[in-house]
């Protein structure tokens, strides 16, 4: 099969296409045929791209770890998923990911695709809309009526963080780009900070949960934003290795959950939920995608890589 592997660069991580042999299903495992795989750009320079699970070095890996596809083959002991099922998930960071014609995952970590959604659109979803319900929903609890700041609001998780937050009844605050402030209004953010311009201490306070999505300075002019008790969660990899015990508290890493993903999809189809690609990339390209070098169209949402059994 066809797949993008990371290839050293003394000036940066690149990738590039190569054949290798297709993965098999294990016992337990499905095999996808990837339609759509949606791009993280930092996951190049994360630790299981470059490491295996016991700590040995990695080499040519495989990226991108959410997808949109069809069931090619289910290897022994799976139930309740059949061969053709179109069908959206993720599968695990340590994994060969699904840049690639096919990819291996588990029934755990998939749900049948929304189907109003095209491949591209169910692509942009696993990852980002995951995160945002296990940051807001698992980890900071929002309620109805709290007050909520969103960070990076026009970002991939962001979109969903803002969306979600609504949903759920909070009055949301979000942070922001110039270019993408009207769209995040849009959204459903009750106020909208430009963040090269105004500073978001001055104009939010006492609120009950702070989403970052950007970490750094801004991470840490965050704590002084919360009420007595509030809760703050971050998904800025910068925080990974922090050794701040309130950071390392607030960080957290999105995991697959079929149950969170199913019921993403029926507010998707539902049309309470809404996914923005920002553009769809042929796979010939994925190393242009990943190095931010293609033209987007909106400059919100996420990037998405089509494969070519998916362009024809």
């Amino acid at each position: 099969m066809r797949a993008a592997q990371l290839v050293d660069s003394q000036s940066a991580p690149t990738l590039t296409v190569s054949d290798v042999p297709s993965p098999s299903p294990g016992r337990g495992e499905i095999l996808i045929e990837v339609y759509s795989a949606g791009v993280t750009h930092t996951e190049l320079l994360w630790y299981p791209t470059s490491h295996m699970q016991d700590g040995s070095l990695r080499a040519r890996a495989i990226p991108g770890h959410e997808f949109s596809g069809v069931i090619a083959q289910l290897g022994d002991g799976i139930e309740g998923f059949s061969v053709g099922e179109e069908v959206f998930g993720m599968n695990d960071w340590y994994a060969d990911g699904a840049t690639a014609d096919y990819c291996t995952t588990l029934p755990s970590s998939i749900a049948r695709k929304p189907s109003s959604l095209s491949h591209a659109e169910a692509a942009a979803v696993p990852i980002d809309a995951l995160t945002a319900w296990q940051g807001l929903v698992d980890r900071a609890k929002l309620q109805s009526g709290e007050r909520l700041l969103v960070h990076g609001a026009a970002g991939a998780v962001g979109v969903f963080a803002v969306q979600l937050a609504r949903l759920l009844g909070a009055e949301v605050f979000a942070t922001t780009s110039p270019k993408t402030m009207e769209f995040v209004s849009r959204l459903g953010a009750r106020e909208v900070i430009d963040y090269t311009t105004q500073s978001f201490g001055r104009i939010v306070r006492d609120v009950d949960v702070v989403f970052d999505g950007v970490g750094g300075e801004t991470l840490q002019r965050s704590w002084d934003v919360l009420k007595p008790g509030g809760r703050l969660v971050t998904i800025a990899a910068s925080s990974e290795a922090t050794t701040d015990p309130r950071v390392k508290d607030a960080f957290f890493i999105v995991e697959p959950n079929q149950q969170q993903l199913t019921e993403i999809g029926s507010l998707l189809d539902a049309g309470k939920l809404r996914v923005f690609v920002d553009a769809e990339v042929p796979f010939a390209n994925a190393a242009a995608a990943y190095a931010r070098k293609i033209e987007r169209k909106h400059g919100y949402g996420k990037v998405v890589i089509v494969m070519p059994v998916y362009e024809n």
